[in-house]
């Protein structure tokens, strides 16, 4: 950190170890700091693990399935551990365990200055909320405390692909069941532009149940939502469901957008058919974020959409028309995820963050880097905030 300081004025990255949409853990011509050696997994007494930036959540969930333990994070194996327990963690458990920053007891961080920092609940807690959802900007994690939730051996998963007539219509009653579903069960929707809006969707369910019988009890409404293709439900060790090649996304996919939104309306259901009707290529995710996110307060960490129950995400497209249509689609959004966001500056920082953590987050930042070093991964201006004293480690 020293020496990035000394060379502030070439970029600098941050690499966990794992792939990333936004690509913005490398760079060409700067400084990457790799943390990828730092890949550590401990499982402590009570419940709890250490984890190391580097570490990839497939391995992770390798590691804690032996001990009957598991952890929400994400829905990909190939992710580190660092990019997404500093953004939110949105996975297969989410709905009945919330998000991984959730599960966060402390942090060790390297901030700007080069000190090291252990920040939770009663160490630094203004460093310890602000790492829960915006943790880029504070410095570089290099372990992790986390408290784990038991699980089963298995866990129910389905493919279903259906062919629905109306897909606005679809959205509307998916967003219903999903709502409505027992916390165990979590969902993702993948769709992409099939002309007229009318593409077949692909749904992955996930039922943290091993009893076959209390996994197609719960699977059973599903079926009933529009026709189906293909349907495949199986049992399978969470472990599993993590199981991603090795691959690296470099500078990560070409395009990418998020919101979050509490309820899939019928103007939004519409708006996201529109956005199906574009002829642009790219891939449309309509994940489970709600559940057991909400029973943490708003205001308890950085990250703040606590009642929103959808995460939807874009990936490619980037073409005049996509951009249109998606910029219609704001309004229906009141917050967006910043680990599927690769748009920049000001405007996307007021969709991740209410004003009033918006302006919690800048004064942090005057305190902890004050001249914004970590600023190459959606940068809270800490000149915006009123001035304040610097920490000294």
């Amino acid at each position: 950190m020293r020496y990035a300081r000394r060379h502030r004025d070439v970029p600098l990255g941050i690499l966990s170890g794992g792939h990333g949409i936004s690509g913005r853990s490398l760079n060409d011509g700067g400084i990457v700091i790799a943390v990828d050696a730092l890949n550590e997994i401990t499982v402590l007494e009570g419940n709890r693990a250490r984890l190391g930036p580097g570490a990839r959540w497939g391995d992770v969930a390798a590691a804690l399935a032996p001990h009957g333990l598991s952890l929400s994070a994400g829905d990909s194996g190939s992710v580190g551990v660092g990019g997404l327990a500093t953004a939110g963690g949105i996975g297969w458990l989410v709905r009945e365990h919330g998000l991984t920053i959730d599960h966060l007891r402390s942090v060790d961080v390297v901030t700007a200055d080069g000190g090291l920092v252990h920040a939770s609940a009663d160490e630094h807690p203004d460093l310890f909320w602000a790492m829960r959802g915006a943790g880029a900007n504070y410095g570089i994690a290099v372990s992790f405390e986390f408290d784990l939730d038991p699980i089963g051996p298995q866990v129910g998963f389905a493919m279903l692909v259906y062919t629905p007539d109306d897909i606005a219509a679809f959205l509307q009653a998916w967003g219903t069941m999903i709502e409505n579903s027992h916390p165990t069960v979590t969902g993702t929707l993948i769709l992409s532009p099939g002309g007229q809006g009318t593409s077949p969707a692909q749904a992955l369910i996930v039922v943290d149940a091993d009893d076959p019988d209390t996994v197609m009890e719960r699977l059973q409404p599903f079926a009933a939502l529009a026709p189906l293709a293909n349907q495949s439900v199986q049992l399978m060790p969470y472990p599993a469901l993590l199981s991603q090649p090795a691959e690296q996304h470099g500078r990560g996919e070409p395009h990418g957008h998020s919101g979050l939104a509490r309820h899939l309306t019928p103007a939004l259901a519409e708006g996201l058919a529109h956005l199906l009707a574009s002829n642009s290529s790219f891939f449309l995710t309509v994940r489970s974020a709600g559940g057991a996110v909400a029973d943490t307060p708003a205001d308890a960490t950085a990250y703040a959409w606590r009642k929103a129950n959808f995460l939807i995400a874009t990936l490619g497209g980037g073409s005049a028309d996509f951009e249109t249509r998606w910029t219609g689609l704001l309004a229906h959004f009141e917050g967006m995820y910043l680990s599927f966001e690769t748009d920049t500056g000001p405007g996307v920082l007021a969709r991740a963050f209410p004003p009033a953590h918006l302006t919690r987050l800048r004064t942090l930042k005057q305190a902890w880097d004050p001249s914004g070093l970590f600023r190459d991964n959606f940068f809270i201006d800490p000149a915006t905030a009123a001035p304040t004293h610097q920490h000294n480690i």
